[in-house]
């Protein structure tokens, strides 16, 4: 990781929680530097802006903007009246508009340069949305949602495509590599499913995908999957209480990272909701049911940082520590 916790350059973490709180630390110590509430709702999701001045914090009906460098507890911009809890949050690379994505069937776009607060564009889906992700080429929209469907919104031509891996069960989480080279997404049933990206695109502009993998990543639910940045690895976190790590050369296993109980009283660490790579992809940060968000270092597989102060379980992070 890089940066020192202070000035410009500073690396940015922040949780969110069912305590209705969010917290930013000091990533380096694991010291809690702030704590934000975020009292009308959970966080479902959080992410901060590509010029690091603002975290967006998804919640029920809304999603909050909170101003990263000041300690103003308030938050700067409102975004009201969505159906639902929104369950997805994310920016364009040069910060010019935000996606969401929620339970009520929606995603959108909103003008991040102007503060009105406005909807530029909606897709509806047949079912909540579970995940967004754009793609690198800052053109397409992935969205997945409960009945299983993967829908790809072309944004210059309107049009959609659709990826249906198990009619029925729910995917939870859809990514898109840094390199467009893999799409991937998990569902209620523990699979984890990749997909090659082609450069070519279909006659109406939208993105060609073959199938490259299908994993049995986990026993219970996978919850998230995320690429690192270097397009080298692929995470997947679950209910299982592990975050696996797998190579993105073969899609074969790297590590398992899981916290070993060896005390029979002690209570179990609980799920695995969210997690983050550094810039470096050397390490990766989880938020997990146990109240606790840690610092792995991927290739020896051990914690290397807790940041502990929630009182219920941690289920979102935001995470930047790109200079």
């Amino acid at each position: 990781m890089s940066g020192d916790g202070n000035g410009s350059n500073s690396v940015i973490l922040a949780t969110g929680s069912y305590d209705h709180t969010i917290r930013f630390w000091q990533a380096h110590s694991g010291l809690c530097t702030r704590t934000v509430q975020h009292q009308d709702s959970q966080v479902n999701a959080m992410k901060i802006t590509p010029d690091r001045m603002l975290l967006a914090a998804a919640g029920y009906q809304h999603v909050r903007m909170y101003d990263i460098k000041s300690m103003n507890p308030n938050p700067i911009v409102c975004y009201d009246g969505l159906g639902k809890n929104v369950t997805a949050v994310g920016f364009q690379e040069d910060g010019k508009w935000m996606f969401t994505g929620g339970e009520d069937h929606m995603a959108r776009i909103w003008d991040m340069r102007v503060r009105s607060g406005q909807c530029n564009r909606m897709f509806q889906v047949n079912a909540p949305v579970t995940s967004v992700c754009l793609h690198p080429n800052q053109g397409e929209l992935i969205v997945a949602d409960q009945s299983g469907c993967i829908n790809i919104w072309d944004l210059k031509s309107d049009k959609t495509e659709q990826l249906i891996p198990e009619p029925g069960v729910a995917i939870n989480c859809v990514d898109i590599d840094p390199d467009a080279s893999y799409l991937a997404a998990v569902n209620t049933q523990g699979t984890c499913f990749v997909w090659s990206v082609s450069q070519c695109k279909t006659m109406d502009g939208i993105m060609q995908v073959n199938p490259r993998a299908k994993l049995k990543a986990h026993s219970r639910y996978a919850l998230k999957c995320k690429f690192s940045p270097d397009s080298v690895l692929l995470a997947t976190t679950s209910a299982d209480q592990s975050v696996k790590i797998w190579q993105t050369s073969n899609f074969q296993l790297l590590s398992c990272l899981k916290l070993e109980t060896t005390d029979p009283a002690d209570p179990p660490h609980g799920w695995m909701w969210d997690c983050d790579f550094s810039a470096d992809s050397q390490f990766i940060i989880t938020a997990s049911s146990d109240c606790v968000a840690r610092l792995w270092n991927i290739e020896k597989a051990e914690v290397k940082r807790e940041y502990s102060g929630h009182t219920k379980a941690v289920v979102s992070l935001a995470f930047n520590d790109s200079i």
